[in-house]
Order: C-alpha cells, then structure tokens, then sequence
C-alpha cells in the first residue's frame, strides 16, 4: 500500500470520534492504575513516551494530509481561472515565484481592492450566485 492512502486511512482513523474515545478511556485507564504502581516513575514514563512517539508520528501524518489537500485546492482553483473568461491565466504559475514577486503581486491586488467593499448582507442573486463585480 502506498504512504499516501495509509496516511489518508490513518488520518480519517485519527480524526474520528471512535478514535477520540478509545484515547480517553486509555488515558482513564492508565490514570486508575496509578495507585497500583503508587504513580512511580515508570507509571508515568508509560503515558510520556507513549504520547511523544503518537504526536511525532502525528506531525508527519498531518503534514502529508495537509500537502494533499493542498494540492487538491490549488487545482480546483487552477481550473476555475482557467475557465473564467476574465482571469489572468498568468496566475496559474504563482507556485514558480519567489516570495518577493508574492509580495509584490499581493500589494497590487490590494491596491485594486482598495476603496472596493462587499455588502454580506445582500440577499444572493436568482440563481444562487451573487456578482461580486457590482461592488
């Protein structure tokens, strides 16, 4: 099996109720069984190492997830400006620029928005869509 569907399966585990409750009932577990070991050290190294080697395992986890849904959003977007009539198709290479062509291009959007605002509280258009041009 590839890492990528493991981490998708391991994330969807990870972020579903049953898995939240099955690490409170571990925690309340280990909790009770303080007074059995008199929560010596080793009681406690049980719960520390235990959660250190989960979270580290975590952060790569998430991560690759969060790559993944990263890269579905940004082509979902690239479709959207490659088939808008009125989109700069120059947007679609922002992934190449450096961080300062980024601040650069995000200060002239700015300047273009200045002054320009949209009322949230009109009512949407007919068709479910609202023109944002109109602002």
């Amino acid at each position: 099996m590839k890492f990528a569907k493991a981490s998708q399966k391991l994330a969807l585990w990870a972020g579903s109720p049953r898995t939240f409750l099955l690490a409170i009932v571990l925690i309340v577990g280990w909790a009770l069984t303080g007074p059995l070991f008199d929560y010596n050290d080793t009681w406690q190294l049980i719960v520390n190492t235990s959660t250190t080697i989960i979270t580290f395992l975590m952060v790569f986890l998430i991560q690759n997830t969060q790559n993944r849904d990263t890269d579905i959003l940004h082509l979902k977007i690239d479709e959207l400006l490659r088939v808008t009539k009125d989109a700069q198709n120059a947007m679609l290479g922002l992934e190449a620029l450096d961080l300062n062509e980024l601040e650069a291009l995000r200060k002239r959007y700015r300047k273009i928005g200045e002054g320009q605002s949209i009322a949230l509280e009109e009512a949407p258009a007919a068709n479910g869509q609202q023109d944002l041009n109109q602002c």
